[in-house]
């Protein structure tokens, strides 16, 4: 079974995913916010794709404040976890927002909230999904 990591700072909408991955996508869903367990899960392979929410208001690394984009960048810059979907996901959904958040971190996707259409959300997530 696939396993979706929601990195997610509110518990409502990490909920909402989870509940719609699980059901609608009959996938595995683990949640966090905290950035050393999200690195953790990534090089142990504990995860297929990460839902990384952009805007991370309790997350710090190594003493620092981190959003989204930044754990997205250490991601993507580590040989051992480049290759690990990421889709960012955000209320930020202003006109060009969708190719600077996707150019600036890296990432695979993009999906705006509130998820209105929860089929399509699920479809997103399997489209980048590792084929067996």
């Amino acid at each position: 079974m696939k396993t979706v990591l929601i990195v997610e700072d509110d518990l409502i909408n990490a909920r909402v995913f989870s509940k719609i991955l699980t059901k609608r996508g009959g996938l595995e869903v683990k949640h966090t916010e905290n950035v050393d367990e999200v690195m953790q899960i990534a090089q142990a392979r504990q995860a297929d794709v990460i839902l990384m929410d952009v805007s991370l208001s309790h997350s710090v690394y190594q003493g620092k404040p981190v959003d989204g984009i930044r754990i997205t960048q250490m991601l993507k810059a580590d040989p051992q976890t480049a290759d690990l979907p990421i889709i960012l996901v955000t209320a930020h959904a202003m006109e060009g927002d969708r190719e600077n958040f996707l150019k600036q971190s890296g990432a695979d996707d993009y999906i705006s909230k509130p998820v209105v259409d929860h089929q399509q959300f699920v479809d997103q997530i399997m489209a980048l999904l590792p084929k067996e």
